[in-house]
Protein backbone atom coordinates (compact mmCIF):
# COMPACT_ATOMS: atom_id res chain seq x y z
CA UNK A 1 0.00 0.00 0.00
CA UNK A 2 1.27 3.65 -1.28
CA UNK A 3 1.97 5.68 2.35
CA UNK A 4 3.05 9.19 2.51
CA UNK A 5 6.18 10.27 4.75
CA UNK A 6 7.91 13.05 5.38
CA UNK A 7 11.64 13.04 6.54
CA UNK A 8 13.72 16.42 7.66
CA UNK A 9 14.71 19.18 10.01
CA UNK A 10 14.11 22.44 10.65
CA UNK A 11 14.52 25.56 13.30
CA UNK A 12 12.47 23.74 15.44
CA UNK A 13 14.05 20.91 15.87
CA UNK A 14 18.36 21.76 14.50
CA UNK A 15 20.44 24.96 14.69
CA UNK A 16 21.48 27.15 12.24
CA UNK A 17 25.14 25.43 12.04
CA UNK A 18 23.14 21.46 11.39
CA UNK A 19 20.93 23.42 8.68
CA UNK A 20 23.35 25.08 7.08
CA UNK A 21 25.00 21.68 6.41
CA UNK A 22 21.85 19.93 5.04
CA UNK A 23 20.31 22.67 2.87
CA UNK A 24 20.19 22.21 -0.69
CA UNK A 25 21.07 24.93 -2.87
CA UNK A 26 17.92 25.65 -5.83
CA UNK A 27 20.39 24.09 -9.05
CA UNK A 28 21.45 20.64 -6.16
CA UNK A 29 17.59 19.97 -5.86
CA UNK A 30 17.09 18.52 -8.87
CA UNK A 31 20.12 15.75 -8.92
CA UNK A 32 18.56 15.22 -4.78
CA UNK A 33 15.38 14.35 -6.19
CA UNK A 34 16.57 12.19 -9.00
CA UNK A 35 18.46 10.29 -6.86
CA UNK A 36 15.77 10.17 -4.26
CA UNK A 37 13.26 8.57 -6.53
CA UNK A 38 15.84 6.25 -7.85
CA UNK A 39 15.57 4.51 -4.23
CA UNK A 40 13.41 1.08 -4.03
CA UNK A 41 10.62 1.75 -2.24
CA UNK A 42 9.96 5.72 -3.06
CA UNK A 43 7.38 6.18 -6.03
CA UNK A 44 6.87 10.06 -5.44
CA UNK A 45 9.32 13.08 -4.08
CA UNK A 46 9.14 16.53 -3.63
CA UNK A 47 12.13 19.09 -1.65
CA UNK A 48 11.72 21.96 0.16
CA UNK A 49 15.35 23.30 1.15
CA UNK A 50 15.33 27.10 3.16
CA UNK A 51 17.16 28.96 5.48
CA UNK A 52 14.45 27.20 7.60
CA UNK A 53 13.77 23.84 7.02
CA UNK A 54 14.83 20.62 4.48
CA UNK A 55 12.29 17.99 4.19
CA UNK A 56 11.64 15.58 2.02
CA UNK A 57 7.93 14.61 1.08
CA UNK A 58 7.59 11.04 0.03
CA UNK A 59 5.61 7.89 -1.07
CA UNK A 60 6.87 4.97 -0.62
CA UNK A 61 5.13 1.02 -1.16
CA UNK A 62 7.47 0.10 1.90
CA UNK A 63 6.86 2.27 4.85
CA UNK A 64 9.27 -0.49 6.78
CA UNK A 65 12.54 0.33 4.39
CA UNK A 66 15.14 2.70 5.88
CA UNK A 67 16.91 3.61 2.57
CA UNK A 68 15.18 7.21 2.71
CA UNK A 69 15.83 8.11 5.86
CA UNK A 70 19.25 6.75 5.30
CA UNK A 71 19.52 8.87 1.71
CA UNK A 72 18.53 11.66 4.05
CA UNK A 73 21.73 11.53 6.92
CA UNK A 74 24.08 11.22 4.49
CA UNK A 75 23.21 15.11 2.78
CA UNK A 76 25.18 16.04 6.62
CA UNK A 77 28.94 15.89 6.22
CA UNK A 78 29.19 15.25 9.70
CA UNK A 79 28.72 12.20 11.96
CA UNK A 80 25.16 10.19 11.11
CA UNK A 81 24.91 9.66 14.96
CA UNK A 82 24.43 13.35 15.45
CA UNK A 83 22.14 14.05 12.72
CA UNK A 84 19.52 11.12 13.94
CA UNK A 85 18.32 12.36 16.75
CA UNK A 86 17.50 15.94 15.25
CA UNK A 87 15.55 14.24 12.45
CA UNK A 88 11.76 13.90 12.49
CA UNK A 89 9.54 11.45 10.37
CA UNK A 90 6.10 11.16 10.23
CA UNK A 91 3.72 9.25 8.44
CA UNK A 92 0.35 9.07 6.72
CA UNK A 93 -2.30 11.59 7.54
CA UNK A 94 0.19 13.55 9.98
CA UNK A 95 2.31 14.80 6.78
CA UNK A 96 -0.67 16.69 5.46
CA UNK A 97 -1.15 18.47 8.53
CA UNK A 98 2.39 18.93 8.64
CA UNK A 99 2.66 20.54 4.81
CA UNK A 100 -0.49 22.16 5.68
CA UNK A 101 0.65 24.36 8.96
CA UNK A 102 3.91 24.95 6.88
CA UNK A 103 2.71 26.42 3.60
CA UNK A 104 0.02 28.79 5.76
CA UNK A 105 3.04 29.98 8.11
CA UNK A 106 2.02 28.41 11.25
CA UNK A 107 5.41 26.58 11.53
CA UNK A 108 7.61 29.30 10.44
CA UNK A 109 9.85 31.21 13.12
CA UNK A 110 7.89 34.28 12.63
CA UNK A 111 4.48 33.39 12.69
CA UNK A 112 2.55 33.71 9.69
CA UNK A 113 5.20 35.35 7.45
CA UNK A 114 4.19 34.81 3.70
CA UNK A 115 7.41 33.85 2.40
CA UNK A 116 7.21 30.12 2.68
CA UNK A 117 4.21 29.70 1.03
CA UNK A 118 6.24 30.51 -2.27
CA UNK A 119 9.04 28.37 -1.58
CA UNK A 120 6.43 25.58 -0.87
CA UNK A 121 5.14 26.31 -4.81
CA UNK A 122 8.48 26.45 -5.83
CA UNK A 123 9.52 23.05 -4.53
CA UNK A 124 6.12 21.29 -5.71
CA UNK A 125 6.79 22.75 -9.12
CA UNK A 126 10.30 21.70 -9.60
CA UNK A 127 9.77 17.94 -8.71
CA UNK A 128 6.58 18.33 -11.34
CA UNK A 129 9.31 19.19 -14.02
CA UNK A 130 12.05 16.79 -12.55
CA UNK A 131 8.59 13.85 -13.04
CA UNK A 132 8.76 12.75 -9.45
CA UNK A 133 5.31 14.34 -8.68
CA UNK A 134 2.70 11.67 -9.03
CA UNK A 135 -1.19 11.62 -7.98
CA UNK A 136 -0.46 11.70 -4.23
CA UNK A 137 1.94 14.27 -3.62
CA UNK A 138 -0.24 16.59 -6.32
CA UNK A 139 -3.05 16.29 -4.37
CA UNK A 140 -1.25 16.85 -1.35
CA UNK A 141 0.57 20.28 -2.36
CA UNK A 142 -2.22 21.58 -4.23
CA UNK A 143 -4.68 21.24 -0.82
CA UNK A 144 -1.54 22.61 1.02
CA UNK A 145 -1.58 25.87 -1.13
CA UNK A 146 -5.35 25.92 -0.70
CA UNK A 147 -5.55 25.56 3.07
CA UNK A 148 -2.56 28.16 3.05
CA UNK A 149 -5.01 30.34 1.00
CA UNK A 150 -7.76 30.16 2.78
CA UNK A 151 -5.53 30.90 5.92
CA UNK A 152 -4.69 33.97 4.36
CA UNK A 153 -8.46 34.98 3.24
CA UNK A 154 -9.97 34.22 6.34
CA UNK A 155 -7.36 35.45 9.25
CA UNK A 156 -5.11 38.26 10.46
CA UNK A 157 -2.50 36.05 10.39
CA UNK A 158 -0.13 38.21 8.07
CA UNK A 159 -2.30 41.48 7.87
CA UNK A 160 0.28 42.86 10.37
CA UNK A 161 3.89 43.83 10.78
CA UNK A 162 5.94 41.60 13.16
CA UNK A 163 9.64 42.77 12.45
CA UNK A 164 10.80 47.02 13.42
CA UNK A 165 11.83 47.01 9.41
CA UNK A 166 8.80 46.24 8.17
CA UNK A 167 6.84 48.05 10.60
CA UNK A 168 8.47 51.07 9.73
CA UNK A 169 7.64 50.27 6.33
CA UNK A 170 3.95 50.23 6.81
CA UNK A 171 3.33 53.04 8.91
CA UNK A 172 4.85 55.28 6.19
CA UNK A 173 2.81 53.64 3.93
CA UNK A 174 0.06 54.51 6.02
CA UNK A 175 0.78 58.53 6.17
CA UNK A 176 1.98 58.48 2.41
CA UNK A 177 -0.44 56.37 0.92
CA UNK A 178 1.08 55.78 -2.32
CA UNK A 179 5.20 55.72 -2.27
CA UNK A 180 5.94 56.07 -5.74
CA UNK A 181 5.84 59.51 -5.52
CA UNK A 182 7.95 59.78 -2.35
CA UNK A 183 11.55 60.31 -1.73
CA UNK A 184 13.24 58.12 0.89
CA UNK A 185 16.33 59.34 3.10
CA UNK A 186 18.55 56.17 4.39
CA UNK A 187 20.85 57.26 7.00
CA UNK A 188 23.10 54.19 7.42
CA UNK A 189 24.04 51.33 5.12
CA UNK A 190 23.74 48.16 7.72
CA UNK A 191 21.32 45.15 7.37
CA UNK A 192 18.72 46.97 9.51
CA UNK A 193 18.60 50.04 6.72
CA UNK A 194 18.68 47.54 3.80
CA UNK A 195 15.29 45.56 5.06
CA UNK A 196 13.20 48.57 5.62
CA UNK A 197 14.65 49.80 2.01
CA UNK A 198 13.45 46.45 0.56
CA UNK A 199 10.21 46.53 2.65
CA UNK A 200 9.36 49.82 1.23
CA UNK A 201 10.25 49.21 -2.16
CA UNK A 202 7.92 46.00 -2.49
CA UNK A 203 5.52 49.11 -1.64
CA UNK A 204 6.11 50.98 -4.02
CA UNK A 205 8.97 53.30 -2.94
CA UNK A 206 11.11 54.47 -6.16
CA UNK A 207 13.12 57.56 -4.96
CA UNK A 208 16.57 56.10 -2.66
CA UNK A 209 19.10 58.64 -0.97
CA UNK A 210 21.58 56.56 1.00
CA UNK A 211 23.83 58.49 3.97
CA UNK A 212 26.74 57.02 5.26
CA UNK A 213 30.19 57.92 7.10
CA UNK A 214 31.73 55.56 4.22
CA UNK A 215 30.88 56.70 1.23
CA UNK A 216 31.83 53.11 -0.32
CA UNK A 217 29.32 51.30 1.46
CA UNK A 218 26.08 54.34 0.53
CA UNK A 219 27.41 53.81 -2.75
CA UNK A 220 26.79 49.61 -2.58
CA UNK A 221 23.71 50.21 -1.04
CA UNK A 222 22.19 52.82 -3.34
CA UNK A 223 23.23 50.80 -6.58
CA UNK A 224 20.74 48.15 -5.00
CA UNK A 225 17.52 50.28 -5.21
CA UNK A 226 18.74 52.26 -8.49
CA UNK A 227 19.27 55.59 -5.36
CA UNK A 228 21.69 58.21 -4.88
CA UNK A 229 24.76 57.75 -2.56
CA UNK A 230 25.75 60.58 0.08
CA UNK A 231 28.67 61.70 2.78
CA UNK A 232 27.18 61.98 6.17
CA UNK A 233 28.33 65.47 6.52
CA UNK A 234 26.11 66.24 3.54
CA UNK A 235 23.05 65.35 5.02
CA UNK A 236 21.71 68.65 6.78
CA UNK A 237 21.88 69.47 3.06
CA UNK A 238 19.41 67.07 1.88
CA UNK A 239 17.26 66.85 4.64
CA UNK A 240 14.60 68.57 2.94
CA UNK A 241 14.49 66.46 0.46
CA UNK A 242 12.99 63.28 2.26
CA UNK A 243 9.46 62.92 2.60
CA UNK A 244 10.52 59.43 4.24
CA UNK A 245 13.64 59.54 6.32
CA UNK A 246 14.76 56.23 8.19
CA UNK A 247 18.03 55.80 10.43
CA UNK A 248 19.81 53.30 12.13
CA UNK A 249 23.83 53.91 12.68
CA UNK A 250 25.87 53.23 15.23
CA UNK A 251 26.51 56.68 16.51
CA UNK A 252 27.31 57.91 19.92
CA UNK A 253 25.27 61.21 19.57
CA UNK A 254 22.22 62.19 17.66
CA UNK A 255 23.02 63.10 14.13
CA UNK A 256 19.79 64.85 13.41
CA UNK A 257 18.54 67.84 15.84
CA UNK A 258 15.79 70.21 16.16
CA UNK A 259 17.03 73.22 14.53
CA UNK A 260 18.03 71.17 11.36
CA UNK A 261 14.62 69.58 10.59
CA UNK A 262 12.64 72.86 11.74
CA UNK A 263 15.25 74.26 8.49
CA UNK A 264 14.04 70.95 6.42
CA UNK A 265 10.31 71.98 7.06
CA UNK A 266 10.50 75.29 5.90
CA UNK A 267 12.18 74.28 2.83
CA UNK A 268 9.32 72.27 2.14
CA UNK A 269 7.23 74.44 3.36
CA UNK A 270 5.91 72.56 5.74
CA UNK A 271 5.22 69.27 3.59
CA UNK A 272 4.93 66.87 6.42
CA UNK A 273 7.84 64.25 7.02
CA UNK A 274 8.17 60.54 8.18
CA UNK A 275 10.73 59.82 10.66
CA UNK A 276 11.82 56.25 11.89
CA UNK A 277 14.35 56.01 14.26
CA UNK A 278 15.93 52.56 14.52
CA UNK A 279 19.21 53.53 16.51
CA UNK A 280 20.34 52.83 19.70
CA UNK A 281 21.56 55.01 20.82
CA UNK A 282 19.13 57.63 18.91
CA UNK A 283 20.24 59.07 15.61
CA UNK A 284 16.99 61.94 15.92
CA UNK A 285 16.66 64.14 19.07
CA UNK A 286 13.83 63.28 21.36
CA UNK A 287 12.19 66.92 20.63
CA UNK A 288 12.19 66.29 16.83
CA UNK A 289 8.58 64.61 18.12
CA UNK A 290 7.08 68.09 19.19
CA UNK A 291 7.49 69.65 15.75
CA UNK A 292 4.23 70.09 14.05
CA UNK A 293 4.03 68.24 10.54
CA UNK A 294 6.85 65.49 11.86
CA UNK A 295 5.90 62.08 12.69
CA UNK A 296 8.83 60.20 14.48
CA UNK A 297 9.40 57.14 16.09
CA UNK A 298 11.51 55.40 17.97
CA UNK A 299 12.89 51.52 17.93
CA UNK A 300 10.48 51.29 20.83
CA UNK A 301 7.66 52.80 19.39
CA UNK A 302 7.61 50.57 16.81
CA UNK A 303 8.72 47.22 18.94
CA UNK A 304 5.29 48.46 20.95
CA UNK A 305 3.59 47.41 17.17
CA UNK A 306 5.23 44.43 16.67
CA UNK A 307 4.26 42.83 19.74
CA UNK A 308 0.70 43.78 19.58
CA UNK A 309 0.78 42.73 15.82
CA UNK A 310 2.56 39.51 17.28
CA UNK A 311 -0.45 39.19 19.46
CA UNK A 312 -2.84 39.46 17.14
CA UNK A 313 -1.27 36.73 14.73
CA UNK A 314 -1.43 34.75 17.83
CA UNK A 315 -4.82 35.10 18.33
CA UNK A 316 -5.37 34.76 14.36
CA UNK A 317 -3.39 31.27 14.31
CA UNK A 318 -6.12 29.68 16.50
CA UNK A 319 -8.55 30.23 13.57
CA UNK A 320 -5.76 29.13 11.11
CA UNK A 321 -5.12 25.81 13.01
CA UNK A 322 -8.82 24.98 13.26
CA UNK A 323 -9.18 25.83 8.81
CA UNK A 324 -6.26 23.50 8.43
CA UNK A 325 -7.94 20.73 10.10
CA UNK A 326 -10.59 21.15 8.26
CA UNK A 327 -8.34 20.83 5.49
CA UNK A 328 -6.27 17.68 6.40
CA UNK A 329 -10.24 16.31 7.43
CA UNK A 330 -10.68 16.37 3.51
CA UNK A 331 -7.13 15.29 2.37
CA UNK A 332 -8.19 12.35 4.69
CA UNK A 333 -11.19 11.34 3.52
CA UNK A 334 -9.44 11.56 -0.20
CA UNK A 335 -6.70 9.35 0.89
CA UNK A 336 -9.14 7.03 1.94
CA UNK A 337 -11.14 6.79 -0.94
CA UNK A 338 -8.14 5.81 -2.87
CA UNK A 339 -7.12 3.31 -0.39
CA UNK A 340 -10.84 1.98 -1.23
CA UNK A 341 -10.49 1.44 -4.80
CA UNK A 342 -8.34 -1.71 -4.77
CA UNK A 343 -10.61 -3.35 -2.78
CA UNK A 344 -13.90 -2.15 -4.32
CA UNK A 345 -12.55 -2.97 -7.65
CA UNK A 346 -11.08 -6.59 -5.64
CA UNK A 347 -14.56 -7.46 -4.46
CA UNK A 348 -16.24 -6.18 -7.59
CA UNK A 349 -13.77 -8.47 -9.65
CA UNK A 350 -14.72 -11.08 -7.11
CA UNK A 351 -18.37 -10.79 -7.67
CA UNK A 352 -18.38 -10.92 -11.07
CA UNK A 353 -16.37 -14.51 -11.35
CA UNK A 354 -19.14 -16.06 -8.94
CA UNK A 355 -21.54 -14.56 -10.90
CA UNK A 356 -19.88 -16.26 -13.53
CA UNK A 357 -19.23 -19.45 -12.10
CA UNK A 358 -23.18 -19.45 -10.63
CA UNK A 359 -24.08 -18.74 -14.60
CA UNK A 360 -22.33 -21.83 -15.92
CA UNK A 361 -23.33 -23.96 -13.28
CA UNK A 362 -26.74 -22.86 -14.15
CA UNK A 363 -25.91 -23.62 -17.90
CA UNK A 364 -24.72 -26.89 -17.53
CA UNK A 365 -28.17 -28.18 -15.28
CA UNK A 366 -30.21 -26.92 -18.20
CA UNK A 367 -27.55 -28.97 -20.50
CA UNK A 368 -28.81 -32.07 -18.34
Amino acid sequence: MMQLQTIGLSHRTAPVQVRERIALSPEGVVPALQELIALEPVREASIISTCNRTEMFIVVDDSDNPAPRNWFLELDRGPREKLAPLIHQLVGVPVARHLFRVAAGLDSMILGEPQILGQVKQSYEVARQVGTIGKYLNQLFQQSFAAAKAVRTDTAIGSNPVSVAYAAATLSQRIFGQLDGATILLVGAGETIELTARHLQQAGAERFIVANRTVGRAEKLAAEFAGEAINLAMLPEHLHRADILITSTAADLPLIGKGAVERALKARRRKPMFMADLAVPRDIEPEVEQLRDVYLYTVDDLQQVVQENLRSRHAAAEEAEQIVGERVRGFEEWLNSERAVPLVKAYRSQLERTRDQQLQQAVRSLAH
